[in-house]
């Protein structure tokens, strides 16, 4: 649902679309304005703005569909999630960036094509190799051990490639949003957690998050027209506690206030200024502005993005 339904991307894709390992297309600061015309862009931006209209005013915890493709996925993430516990960190001198990290990317690195595979139908298959590097570049960098907004990008990209094969169709749009991303979530989180991944690219306090950017989208939807809470409320630690299940804009907080020490206001300086705005949908246009600017159209992102058959580079078709 990228800018059509799956079903008609699925029977393009059938008609003779040859899949290819995506590459590199940005190298340089002018190439820029290559991908904010392209295709790529175009479905991009489509596919979160639509996963950001689908979960409009509804609860992580509400009733959805939950589809075989859905269920697969949140065991491909199960399985990254065992590796980690499978892979300690290893003694060193350095607090952060821990080396082992290394070991279990190397183990996703090796796997991600299976792991593909398992997800997509049968006659999908020879997207796998495609859509696997947007599945290795979305859990952070095996040199510098860091992530970013970046990695987080080729996910949903991964996610997006999904519905352009048929795969995700579009009555899987809560589902994406509520299992596979949250689940997801979980899995970076670790990560981050388990071998003190630094950010990639941050900002420091003047970033809105050291790590993600979507969900905080997509969590400022949900609460759009939200009876009680507004977004001043969000830096209540009570508030957070009582309804951290239901938004994910809150267990992202929760997140923040569980790994930084001193006052809110200093640490998440840009969090604490989206408190004072008056309404949740202002919040969230706000937001899609501002990651288009900071994460979209920053050079030092997306030179990393990759393009294939799926998210071409190739300009819009007017």
């Amino acid at each position: 649902f990228a800018g059509s339904t799956p079903e008609d991307e699925a029977s393009d894709a059938a008609a003779g679309l040859t899949f290819v390992v995506p590459k590199k297309e940005i190298s340089m600061v002018p190439d820029m304005g290559k991908w904010k015309r392209s295709q790529a862009y175009a479905d991009y931006m489509g596919f979160i703005l639509t996963l950001n209209e689908g979960v409009k005013g509804k609860k992580v915890t509400c009733e959805y569909k939950v589809s075989e493709t859905v269920e697969k996925l949140v065991d491909v993430l199960a399985t990254m999630d065992r590796w980690i516990d499978e892979t300690p960190p290893v003694d060193q001198p350095s607090r952060f960036g821990n080396k082992a990290y290394r070991t279990w990317f190397s183990k996703l690195d090796q796997e991600a094509e299976a792991l593909v595979s398992s997800v997509l139908p049968a006659d999908r298959m020879a997207a796998a190799p495609e859509i696997a590097v947007y599945l290795r570049e979305s859990v952070g960098n095996p040199i510098r051990i860091d992530y970013g907004t970046g990695h987080e990008a080729a996910f949903a990209a991964f996610l997006c490639c999904l519905c352009k094969v048929g795969a995700l169709r579009v009555d899987d749009q809560l589902a994406i949003v509520f299992t596979v991303f949250k689940k997801y979530l979980s899995v970076m989180r670790k990560l981050q957690r388990t071998y003190r991944m630094e950010p990639a690219g941050s900002q420091g306090v003047w970033g809105l998050d050291d790590f993600q950017f979507l969900p905080f989208i997509w969590g400022s939807s949900q609460f759009v027209d939200h009876p009680t809470l507004e977004p001043r409320h969000f830096i209540d630690e009570r508030v957070v506690n009582e309804h951290h299940q239901d938004y994910m804009f809150l267990e992202c907080i929760k997140f923040i206030n569980e790994m930084k020490t001193g006052p809110f206001a200093e640490h998440s300086n840009q969090l604490w200024n989206i408190s004072a705005v008056p309404s949740w949908s202002k919040v969230n246009q706000g937001l899609i502005r501002m990651y288009k600017a900071e994460c979209l159209e920053k050079f030092p992102v997306i030179q990393h993005f990759k393009f294939g058959s799926l998210l071409s580079i190739q300009p819009v078709q007017p």
